[in-house]
């Protein structure tokens, strides 16, 4: 059964929250601040977690980069910000995803699915093959894991994601909709803002020279190629 830490200082949301999820069989935590959420997620160990940032004690975007230094656990922020600048900033920190209040369940739910379903595992690329290499580092696909210069790399789920979709359309251009879709979900297909944010990342994580990649390909105005 799916565990999901919800957190959030509005009483009225989080019982709203807890009674939907629970109606759909998810074991669901809550916490109302950002410390009792650190120490229920590393308690507990969600599958999931559902992060308010306007917290009492800490901002949520803190909240975030405490989980991201032990766990990969997929983090759907839910806040009243509405600024570009301040989604980017939550998701540069290391969420998965982010809804704006006021919000509907249906689609809340929906994205929190998504958020499960990047982190289950997965087959085999195009061709049958999980072990991608290049000449600086190893993708594998079937273990879910990064290595390069013999260590493994911490990858987000959704940098994962991002990932696996570019590599099992090695040397073939994945338009901007198509990524955001894939690894946002299908009410995405404008923000490409995203994509910008979580490409740095993985060339700033896997290529030699991040300015000059080699791997991870832009095509102005179109979309991004994964090459060997």
């Amino acid at each position: 059964m799916t565990r999901v830490l919800v957190v959030d200082d509005e009483p009225q949301i989080v019982r709203a929250l807890v009674i939907n999820l629970k109606a759909r069989k998810y074991e669901v935590d809550a916490a109302a601040d950002g410390a009792s959420a650190l120490q229920l997620a590393a308690a507990r160990h969600p599958d999931v977690v559902v992060l308010d940032l306007g917290l009492p004690d800490m901002d949520g975007v803190d909240v975030i980069r405490g989980l991201r230094g032990w766990t990969r656990v997929p983090i759907l922020v839910l806040s009243a910000r509405h600024t570009s600048d301040e989604k980017v900033e939550a998701l540069d920190a290391g969420a998965d995803d982010y809804v704006t209040k006021p919000f509907g369940m249906d689609e809340l739910l929906a994205r929190l699915r998504a958020a499960v379903r990047r982190t289950e595992p997965v087959g085999a690329a195009e061709g049958g093959d999980v072990l991608i290499e290049t000449e600086g580092f190893t993708v594998d696909l079937a273990a879910k894991k990064v290595h390069r210069e013999g260590r493994d790399v911490r990858l987000t789920p959704t940098e994962w994601h991002l990932l696996e979709v570019l590599v099992r359309n090695t040397g073939r251009l994945v338009s901007q909709k198509q990524l955001l879709q894939e690894v946002w979900g299908p009410s995405y297909g404008t923000e490409t803002n995203y994509l910008r944010v979580y490409m740095a990342q993985l060339r700033r994580k896997l290529e030699t020279d991040p300015a000059h990649p080699k791997h991870f390909i832009t095509e102005p105005g179109m979309g991004y190629r994964f090459e060997r």
